[in-house]
């Protein structure tokens, strides 16, 4: 039997933002859930999306907020072939909260729920909420790769998501009623933010399937069905996307950025990084150098 789960690797790349063209990606996308969040904004022709077992209509400048793990179905409702927008990000990676406010992938757990957070953002409210520009801006960042180009896709994305939160508080969804979670244990669907936040720490994956509260064998399975491959393999994945940095926009030497980043030795970053990029740390500087 075909199974509806769609594989993504949202821990290499927790953020995601491009348009798709019906002419030339495969379309219609038939029923499919995943772990990630998208949000689809309309640019041309008309939409027929099924969610949750609800159908929505988006126009030109309509929004549509995909929660994780809702089955979904996107067909083309006129002969104009349909061009969206799309962001698709792994919610439980944003990190920013406040004192008084659960984290966002709660708030937008619990409004999964609630009648008072409807998913689908007609466009008189979409251009109140400039969701248009702020596309535009993820679009630019995502496509030129300029340097901390990731922590503006973040900023963007926090900005989007409580623009879309005032909107459903406006229409009575009441987040203070929703109890903000402290639990020592880490989900396994929240750790890549552990991990992310420590990678230039010894991190052993014992230690990190205790955090989650499971067997060092039972975390291992579970952590790659969920993100499709080995924690330990992200672990060097997560210190290989920060040396690149490192590499392209500073003059560092490869013992200071194996230090920051959490290698244990230069060579030890040569070998990860060669394994993993195919060329040398020093073949990848000169080769990227060009993007300063």
């Amino acid at each position: 039997m075909k199974k509806l789960f769609e594989e993504s690797n949202t821990l290499v790349s927790p953020i995601e933002c491009f348009v798709f063209d019906s002419q030339k990606e495969v379309f219609p996308v038939k029923p499919h859930w995943h772990y990630f969040m998208e949000i689809i904004y309309m640019l041309k022709g008309r939409l027929k999306i099924y969610s949750d077992n609800n159908v929505y209509y988006l126009n030109t400048d309509d929004i549509i907020v995909i929660h994780s793990k809702a089955i979904h179905s996107i067909y083309a409702d006129s002969g104009e072939p349909p061009l969206y927008a799309v962001i698709k990000f792994d919610i439980n990676r944003l990190r920013l909260t406040t004192e008084y406010s659960p984290k966002m992938s709660l708030l937008f757990n619990t409004a999964r729920n609630s009648e008072k957070a409807n998913i689908y953002i007609p466009s008189e409210d979409t251009k109140v909420l400039d969701v248009k520009n702020i596309f535009k801006s993820c679009l630019s960042e995502m496509h030129r790769k300029d340097y901390g180009y990731d922590m503006l896709l973040n900023a963007l994305l926090y900005i989007l998501l409580m623009k879309i939160l005032r909107y459903w508080r406006n229409r009575g969804f009441d987040t203070t009623k929703i109890k903000k979670v402290q639990n020592e244990n880490e989900s396994i669907h929240t750790i890549s933010e552990y991990i992310d936040m420590h990678s230039a720490e010894p991190l052993k994956v014992e230690k990190i399937a205790e955090k989650c509260g499971m067997s060092y064998s039972y975390f291992a399975k579970r952590f790659k069905e969920l993100y499709g491959q080995s924690c330990k393999d992200f672990i060097e994945y997560i210190r290989v996307s920060k040396a690149e940095d490192f590499l392209i926009f500073t003059d560092c030497d490869l013992n200071y950025i194996s230090q920051e980043t959490g290698f244990s030795d230069c060579s030890h970053l040569i070998k990860v990084f060669k394994a993993c990029k195919g060329v040398t740390p020093k073949q990848f500087r000169k080769n990227n150098r060009i993007r300063t």
